[in-house]
């Protein structure tokens, strides 16, 4: 994998900071999907969250529209709409009239975990049962509404997506575990690993899913991507600013905390016991960050690993500022073609 085929893109949780507010947060997704644009970026996916403080992401669909009027060439999708929490025709019906106003920019990519608690999935979806082989059944549910291939007396048949279009949305399937993984393969969609969630297997699982791809009407041959934390800095003494917070942050998830978005100054003097070290040491693998020459490095080497072309990255930051530094860095280390 070389620099001049690697394509980047983006993964926007619509972060709020300490001492801001979701208005701020939403406005600054909006900045950051046109700095994308115009840097050359491939794809901006939006994620879906509940039930949390810290993040203003609870509806990427609504984003994406959003989103998508305020740029002109960047692909706009979901990273992802999790699907047991909806109506699976409605995520069709979405998604159909996403692509009917911005043809060939829409990106539907879908997951199975619920986002946020079990308690809020429930509320959102009474009828979510959390079993795998309901979620496989509204995969065949959501095809069916996309294609308008239901056979004859089937509910597919009977009950049409709207608005009819000529064109389709970019299906993916999001995975962690590399489970979805085969289920993608199954299907022909493409797939999207979360090494930023679970570091561990994901080269693997995505050379199984493409040896057992099977083509489909979406696509003939297999794609993947690999998303990741990303934090890049002019210098390494901002970098390792920034890898101190997500450091602590990501201990404060595995802790129940979810709303905690630390500044530097917080956690700079914060002693970690030996068992807080050891995981912090293993998250690093969600992550990387340093100057742009040795981001480069970790993005080439981890491109190679999963024999994939394109990275989305994530990234985070107590400065909005270092946080668009980091996706303006990104850019020109990897000569995307800008607009």
């Amino acid at each position: 994998m070389t620099d001049r085929k690697l394509r980047l893109s983006v993964l926007d949780q619509s972060p709020i900071r300490r001492g801001s507010n979701a208005v701020e947060a939403l406005q600054e997704s909006v900045k950051l999907a046109q700095l994308a644009d115009r840097l050359g970026y491939t794809r901006y996916w939006l994620s879906e969250h509940h039930n949390t403080r810290s993040l203003a992401g609870a509806s990427p669909e609504i984003l994406i529209a959003r989103l998508a009027a305020a740029t002109k060439h960047i692909r706009l999708g979901s990273g992802g709409v999790m699907l047991p929490n909806h109506s699976t025709l409605k995520v069709a019906e979405n998604f159909r009239l996403l692509e009917a106003l911005y043809p060939g920019r829409i990106d539907l990519g879908i997951g199975r975990a619920p986002g946020g608690d079990r308690l809020t999935a429930h509320i959102l979806n009474p009828s979510n049962n959390f079993e795998p082989r309901e979620f496989v059944q509204q995969v065949i549910d959501l095809e069916a509404y996309l294609t308008e291939t239901g056979e004859p007396g089937t509910i597919h048949d009977k009950v049409r997506a709207i608005p009819h279009i000529d064109t389709m949305p970019g299906l993916w399937m999001l995975t962690s575990s590399g489970e979805s993984g085969l289920l993608a393969a199954r299907h022909g969609w493409a797939l999207s690993f979360a090494h930023f969630i679970y570091p561990v297997g994901g080269p693997q699982a995505v050379k199984a899913y493409r040896e057992r791809f099977v083509p489909s009407l979406f696509m003939k041959e297999p794609e993947a991507n690999v998303g990741i934390f990303v934090f890049c800095a002019d210098t390494q003494e901002k970098a390792d600013e920034l890898q101190a917070m997500m450091d602590y942050r990501l201990l404060s998830f595995e802790k129940g905390q979810y709303d905690v978005y630390p500044t530097y100054e917080e956690v700079r003097d914060y002693e970690y016991t030996d068992q807080e070290l050891q995981r912090v040491l293993a998250n690093r693998g969600r992550f990387i960050s340093g100057t742009p020459e040795r981001v480069k490095a970790g993005l080439l080497k981890l491109a190679s690993e999963y024999a994939v072309d394109e990275i989305v990255v994530s990234t985070m930051a107590d400065k909005a500022e270092d946080r668009f530094r980091s996706y303006e860095l990104l850019a020109g280390m990897f000569n995307l073609e800008g607009r």
